[in-house]
């Protein structure tokens, strides 16, 4: 009950860093604010305290959720910081403006995932705006990347999941139905390599939608300090999470294949020293 409660605590002020953060919050969106980030706390207070696994997926498979969740708060912290450097400058803020701006600008090139989410602003948009835009994409992006290199290492060098015991699959997959057809191992692969594709386009796919959008509704404003944190968090968080659940389920069925291969050999031993 204790670490569920820690749990639910930590993704309520997550969901409340930009209103606590950011000056001139508007009481109206505070209060939405809280009611939020309150059922979130208890949602996430309800699946932890819970024996049984019902939506979180590696729930028992520690790093994996931690890690997400520290690229997720970090880019919401570091973004917040920014839109308050603005007003309220300081050194800190400065030099995550400093290295938002320097990786933005560099791979702010044609077609790239920067780039496009740039020109989903409507046209004649503020070159302030713009700026802010691009600065905190460029750290969204960093802190993304290296979320999904430390995953990468904690799998193929650290040796993720079973470095602390068996893993269960039925608990750390609660939404994952082997009997739902098929082989599972060709399942997870399907799914992993689905999951890995789709973290890739997502960046370059989302940008897009929303300005082909903007021919029918009301183009997407981002001048609104916590509109442009949780847009631009979304953008970079939901490809990263997807390529490193991609990359999970890939680990997983590889261990199930080299379960089945090394049961398979001990079988045919075992055959073969009977008939001897």
């Amino acid at each position: 009950m204790t670490g569920a409660t820690l749990r639910g605590l930590l993704v309520a002020l997550l969901i409340a860093t930009p209103a606590l953060m950011l000056p001139d919050v508007a009481s109206d969106s505070s209060q939405v604010t809280v009611l939020v980030a309150l059922l979130a706390a208890f949602l996430t207070f309800v699946e932890y305290n819970s024996t049984l696994p019902s939506i979180v997926e590696f729930r028992d498979a520690p790093p994996f959720n931690r890690l997400r969740f520290t690229a997720l708060f970090l880019t919401v912290v570091m973004l917040s910081a920014i839109i308050k450097g603005q007003t309220e400058p300081t050194l800190m803020t400065g030099a995550l403006t400093s290295i938002g701006t320097i990786v933005g600008n560099a791979i702010d090139f044609p077609y790239s995932p920067v780039r496009l989410v740039v020109l989903m602003l409507p046209e004649g948009s503020d070159l302030a705006i713009v700026r802010s835009v691009r600065t905190s994409a460029g750290l969204a992006y960093l802190i993304s990347l290296t979320a999904m290199t430390a995953f990468l290492v904690l799998v193929r060098i650290l040796g993720w999941p079973t470095r602390r015991g068996a893993f269960n699959v039925w608990v750390n997959l609660p939404l994952f139905d082997p009997t739902g057809g098929g082989d599972v191992l060709y399942r997870l692969q399907r799914d992993a390599r689905i999951n890995i594709a789709l973290g890739f386009l997502l960046p370059f796919i989302i940008p897009a939608v929303v300005k082909a959008a903007s021919d029918l509704v009301d183009p997407i404003t981002l001048s609104n300090p916590q509109t442009l944190i949780w847009t631009i968090t979304a953008w970079a968080f939901l490809p990263a999470s997807m390529i490193m659940r991609g990359i999970a389920m890939a680990k997983i069925a590889d261990m199930i294949e080299d379960k089945r291969r090394r049961a398979y050999a001990s079988a045919e031993g075992e055959d073969g020293f009977q008939t001897a």
